[in-house]
Order: C-alpha cells, then sequence, then structure tokens
C-alpha cells in the first residue's frame, strides 16, 4: 500500500486529492499537512510511501521543507506540486533533492504515475518537461540567475510579481516587513534589477509567470 501524506495549505485541495486517491486500490491517503512544520512533525511521528509537498505554504516554503526532509529522511520520495510553471521550477525542485514535480492542472492519471515512481524509488518528469530540458542548452539553464534564488527568494519573489505588498506579504509569511524588505533587496541584487517592474518584466521574459 502506498501511503501519502498531502502538504497543502488549501483544504479543499487536500480534500480533492483524498477523493481521488481513494478509487485507487493500491494508495491511501495517511497524512495531511497545511504548512512545512506539520510535515516534519508528520514524518517524525510516522512513515510515509510518499509526501505531496506544495511549494508555496505558510511559514516555511515548500523548498524550504523539502531541504529539510532531505537533511534528516534522505531516502523519502518526495513530489512536488505548484501552480508555478513546470519549465523553470522543475529543474529547480530536482535539484532540491525532490523525485519529481508536477504543475496542479497536469491530468490525474498522470499524478497517479507519478506518485507510483516516486513510491517505488524512482524519479517523474512530465512529458512537457522532459521535452524543454532536452532541447534547452545546458549552459543557459545553469546560467538563469534565478537559479540561484534561495527557496524563500523564489516564494517572495512570485508574490511581488503578482502585486502582493511587503506588508501583506510579511503577513502571509510570518515575517516582519524590514525582513521581507531585506529579502527584496537581497533578490533584486541577485538578478541585477533595480525594481518590482524589472522583476515583473523578467519573470515574463523567463516564463517564470504566465
Amino acid at each position: 500500500m502506498i501511503d501519502v501524506l498531502i502538504a497543502d495549505d488549501h483544504a479543499i485541495f487536500r480534500s480533492g486529492m483524498r477523493r481521488l486517491l481513494s478509487d485507487e486500490p493500491d494508495m491511501r491517503v495517511s497524512g495531511e499537512a497545511a504548512n512545512g512544520q506539520e510535515v516534519i512533525d508528520l514524518l517524525q511521528a510516522g512513515k510515509y510511501s510518499v509526501v505531496l509537498l506544495d511549494i508555496n505554504m505558510p511559514g516555511r516554503s515548500g523548498l524550504e521543507t523539502l531541504k529539510r526532509i532531505r537533511a534528516s529522511w534522505p531516502a523519502q520520495p518526495v513530489l512536488m506540486l505548484s501552480m508555478y510553471p513546470e519549465e523553470q521550477y522543475a529543474l529547480i525542485a530536482i535539484e532540491g533533492g525532490a523525485n519529481g514535480y508536477l504543475s496542479k492542472d497536469r491530468d490525474a492519471g498522470e499524478l497517479l504515475q507519478a506518485i507510483r515512481a516516486a513510491a517505488a524509488g524512482g524519479k517523474y518528469i512530465s512529458p512537457n518537461v522532459a521535452v524543454q530540458l532536452l532541447t534547452k542548452p545546458r549552459h543557459e539553464a545553469s546560467q538563469a540567475p534565478h537559479l540561484g534564488l534561495s527557496a524563500r527568494e523564489i516564494e517572495i519573489m512570485h508574490l511581488i510579481v503578482q502585486g502582493v505588498s511587503l506588508t501583506e506579504i510579511g503577513e502571509k509569511l510570518f515575517l516582519s516587513v524590514k525582513t521581507i524588505s531585506t529579502y527584496r533587496t537581497r533578490l533584486l541584487a541577485k538578478l541585477g534589477l533595480e525594481s518590482n517592474a524589472d522583476l515583473v518584466r523578467y519573470a515574463l521574459r523567463h516564463e517564470l509567470i504566465d
């Protein structure tokens, strides 16, 4: 039996995943978490075949949680799920130790296939991502400035380009406005940008947002 831990801060999404997996004779949802700390707590208390981990969660982000999982449970299968574009964030997630990455708009059958692959100790990359990785020059991917951002910087970048204010970002991530401002300054410097408008243009140019 494949025991799945679902980590997502949206209760409706978790409910939908429960219904989907309940129809599979070899799968069951054995745990649910709404944030990164709950994921760590559940892994400390029990074993799971696969962790379905959302990238964008309050507090510790999915990528930061993945880093913690890899440090404490190096063999734990983890699949990253997100609304962020696969073409960019699949590489970041997999290099961070994920067994696979799927955007939430993928077909349910593909998700089930990915779960089974991860549970067996393998990796899963969607056909779309595989084509992108094969056709994109490797040196170009490795030199993309945003690939050097930390998990928290990536999360804050996405919120900024969505038009979320620094105050709102701080409230969402449980951090002070001063800390968020420091993160913003740091990520702009790493990307060689000067303003939020530049950041939006960068995100569009690199297909980090729709």
